[in-house]
């Protein structure tokens, strides 16, 4: 399904909503990264989604389309951990999982270190098999430490790409791409959109959509939507080019049964902004649509800058990236 808003003040609300959202303002905590380390390349880290890491033989950086490594990590709030365990395990493999299919890698691992009772860690070990189960992705290893204080939870993920996906390679004329499952349901304590009950069979497949699109160029930049939000999300992919693109808030795939508050500020179980060169975004959609996923063209990346809305024949700005930034991470 998609939506629209013809009132034009509630299409202005929307905008100062997202503009506003604790979501989207966490994301500049990130910033602190930079302060320690420095400026990075964002291909290789810290900046995008995962890191390309070397593999080749005495390679000090990239060796080749065959040597193209990510890695990625995920550490999950310590509340949330606490309250579902199980939910928490789940949650540290989708995170990686969908860091590493919107770089276009076919994820291979996840490991995890695991703080907390024996009981803590027996659910979150579960969630983390099931879910890898349902990725088709190994479950390595990784560290336990058992305490009755508060629990901690982290994972990682290593995956291969034939072709990088880098919002390094976002331009101005590339088509904006949002696919999604949009069958499920929006858990009631947390602002998570889940589709596991619905596609646990299919999800495997699903994120290795990326990495295909990826190969044949039908794709050049991704990014999944996650903790920033849909428009956050679509903020951090335009971060490092500083260019824009206007939503088309009728052409947006979206659940039937979520508002559309709540769907941009969601974190969807498969939810990914993706950009295709001219010309290639059909064969881009069509790749998702062949697996029963929605997707659809919603843009168009320009220079302006501005992170915007549009329905009903009118537009509302929510960012301009030219004067604000996202995570704040250095070039």
């Amino acid at each position: 399904m998609t939506t629209g808003i013809d009132d034009p003040t509630e299409l202005e609300e929307l905008a100062g909503f997202l503009r506003s959202h604790p979501a989207l303002r966490a994301k500049n905590e990130i910033r602190l990264v930079s302060e320690v380390l420095g400026a990075g390349s964002w291909v290789h880290g810290p900046g995008d989604d995962g890191a390309v890491v070397a593999a080749g033989p005495g390679s000090g950086m990239v060796a080749g389309a065959a040597d193209q490594v990510i890695a990625c990590g995920e550490a999950l709030l310590p509340a949330f951990v606490a309250s579902d365990p199980y939910g928490a395990g789940v949650a540290a493999v989708l995170a990686n999982v969908n860091d590493l299919a919107a770089m276009g890698a076919v994820p291979l691992a996840i490991v995890d270190t695991i703080v907390g009772s024996p009981e803590l860690a027996r659910e979150v070990l579960r969630g983390m098999k099931e879910a890898c189960e349902w990725y088709d992705v190994a479950l390595a290893g990784g560290h336990l430490t058992l305490h009755d204080g508060a629990p901690a939870v982290s994972a990682f993920g290593v995956g291969r790409a034939e072709a990088v996906l880098s919002t390094t390679n976002v331009a101005a004329g590339q088509s904006l791409v949002v696919a999604a499952c949009t069958m499920g349901a929006m858990r009631t304590d947390f602002p998570f959109f889940r589709s596991f009950a619905e596609r646990a069979d299919e999800m495997g497949d699903d994120v290795r959509v990326l990495a295909s699109i990826a190969a044949t160029g039908a794709c050049v930049a991704a990014k999944d939507v996650s903790m920033a939000g849909l428009v956050g999300s679509l903020a951090m992919l335009l971060e490092w080019s500083r260019l824009g693109v206007t939503v088309d808030l009728e052409r947006l795939p979206h659940p039937v049964d979520v508002s559309i508050h709540a769907w941009l500020t969601c974190f969807p179980a498969y939810a990914f902004l993706l950009c295709a060169p001219p010309g290639r975004e059909n064969e881009c959609i069509s790749a998702f649509h062949e697996r029963g996923l929605e997707a659809a063209a919603v843009g168009i990346v320009d220079e302006s800058g501005l992170v915007a809305l549009q329905s009903g024949g009118r537009r509302a700005v929510v960012v301009d990236l030219a004067v604000t930034g996202v995570t704040g991470l250095a070039r």
